[in-house]
């Protein structure tokens, strides 16, 4: 007669603890304003993650320097897509901003086509004698701008395209990290844009970068910083309140305008699971609960990124908002 087979009782595993905020310091504006001046200083960079008070705080530095806002931002180029990417222009008042609505919603616009943007609004800015203040949350399009990259028109490769159509999203997603840290929600939201990274990262591995001439070489960057508990409740508060405010109707508008459904699942986070909402995939509830988990997982990433940059030496100058 068999044994019967025991059951053990596996051990619980601990969770690790989630890692430390950085340090907040005190903000010398006048400090900064003089290293500006002074040349020491080219570039002001406000970043964050979603709901931390950055475009707030970016415009009250500009309004205290005679500064403009460049939005770094991966969907607020897009006319049409507001609640949804929280432009919130009503904050900026009489501050001039760059790199929001340039580009009709439904249209692609990558990260080459906007580093080509930045450059000229940069430019553009400098040469005016005002201050630049790049503000936003994509650390990639941050980093294009203030790293200094060269950034190829990466072609199409088909063949690459066919061989990676047979893995599942999770696997590509796995070989995608292999590449370095994995790009925002909205690309790990659509296979097709996670085989277009994975073209892109082969590409450049294949074709290194160079550093460019007319970036900015001296950014100063300043974090802005809530506590994780405070995070969560503003992504919540925030969310319901742009659902009150007229978020579906924005993508039924978009969608009646003859934008496809799976060119706005491809912008994900809101557009993704608002569209499925309104398309009858998803009831009410199921919708507004993944959505506010894709948007606190969302912050996360962020917020990894940043601590990412720091690791690669960049200083980020860390303050609570309130």
């Amino acid at each position: 007669m068999g044994r019967k087979p025991q059951n053990k009782l596996r051990e619980a595993i601990p969770i690790p603890p989630p890692a430390p905020l950085p340090e907040p310091e005190t903000i010398d504006f006048g400090g900064i304003f003089n290293e500006y001046a002074s040349g020491a200083i080219d570039l002001i960079v406000v970043l964050g993650p979603t709901a931390s008070g950055k475009t707030r705080y970016a415009v009250d530095l500009a309004r205290r320097c005679g500064g403009e806002i460049l939005s770094a931002d991966s969907r607020q180029v897009y006319r049409g897509m507001d609640i949804g990417t929280g432009k919130d222009l009503n904050e900026y008042g009489d501050v001039p901003y760059h790199l929001i609505d340039i580009v009709p919603a439904g249209t692609r616009f990558d990260l080459y086509q906007w580093q080509q943007a930045f450059e000229y609004s940069y430019k553009d800015i400098r040469e005016r004698g005002r201050v630049p203040i790049l503000c936003g949350g994509t650390g990639l399009y941050i980093q294009a701008a203030t790293c200094g990259y060269t950034l190829p028109q990466v072609p199409p490769d088909e063949a690459l395209r066919e061989e990676l159509e047979q893995y599942d999203a999770e696997s590509l997603i796995q070989r995608l990290s292999e590449f370095g840290p994995l790009p925002d929600e909205g690309v790990l939201q659509s296979k097709r844009r996670i085989i277009r990274a994975l073209e892109v990262a082969i590409y450049e591995r294949e074709h290194p970068v160079k550093r460019t001439g007319f970036l900015p070489k001296n950014p100063y960057y300043i974090g802005t910083l809530v506590s994780r508990e405070e995070r969560v409740a503003r992504i919540d508060k925030r969310l319901d309140e742009r659902l009150a405010g007229g978020m579906v109707e924005e993508v039924k508008g978009l969608l009646n305008s003859g934008i496809r459904p799976e060119d706005l699942v491809y912008y994900g986070l809101e557009y993704k699971f608002v569209t499925q909402y309104v398309l009858g995939i998803l009831t009410w509830n199921e919708m507004r609960t993944l959505l506010a988990n894709a948007i606190h997982q969302f912050a996360k990433r962020q917020m990894t990124w940043f601590r990412g940059m720091e690791k690669d030496g960049i200083r980020i100058h860390w303050t609570e908002v309130k």
